[in-house]
């Protein structure tokens, strides 16, 4: 009796396990999608490529400065003579520090830009992504979605197949102002 008894129990312990999974319901969202038709995003990856073009300006006029210091460096040892050798071979060693000098700062501002750009993009991106987290959250409960997926990123989630599951991606868009319609690669499968 016992034992007949424990059998119920436990089937209908996994009857009651199965009808709660049955009801969680699952939805993908392809992030990349969403941000590719953000303005946000958009405006934020101009004021980066402009600001990356000024620092490359910088960089290219220093560049520019070090190239016609060095050939005026290797014009004037062509001008080399025993009767010049003192003073030449001191301007070439002024020159040599000045040179070295101006690589160094050539590689200073190459790393400070590549700082530039970089607090640039997490300020600028962070808030927009900040933004789609929350959109994504309000669809998900909206939609009473359990799970989420970023079909975006496979090779993180190991998600390769999403059939059956619903695709929010138009809504988290809409939620956010931006184009529902952007061309979609063909889902893998």
């Amino acid at each position: 009796m016992k034992l007949i008894k424990g059998f119920f129990i436990a089937a209908g312990l996994m009857l009651t396990a199965n009808a709660a999974n049955a009801q969680q319901k699952i939805g993908s969202v392809d992030t990349n999608d969403v941000f590719e038709s953000l303005a946000d995003v958009k405006a934020a990856n101009t004021t980066i490529e402009t600001l990356s073009k000024t620092k490359q300006a910088e960089i290219e006029k220093l560049i520019s400065q070090y190239q016609t210091k060095l050939k005026a460096a290797q014009d004037k040892e062509k001008t080399l003579s025993e009767a010049n050798k003192e003073t030449v071979t001191k301007e070439l060693m002024a020159a040599q520090t000045e040179l070295e000098a101006l690589g160094k700062k050539i590689e200073e501002t190459r790393a400070q830009a590549a700082k530039d750009i970089a607090a640039k993009q997490n300020e600028l991106v962070n808030p927009i992504q900040q933004k789609v987290k929350a959109a994504i959250f309000a669809v998900a409960k909206e939609r009473n979605l359990s799970y989420v997926f970023d079909v975006a990123a496979q090779g993180a989630n190991n998600l390769i197949y999403t059939d059956g599951s619903e695709d929010i991606t138009s809504i988290v868009k809409t939620k956010l102002g931006a184009s529902a319609t952007t061309a979609k690669p063909a889902a893998k499968k």
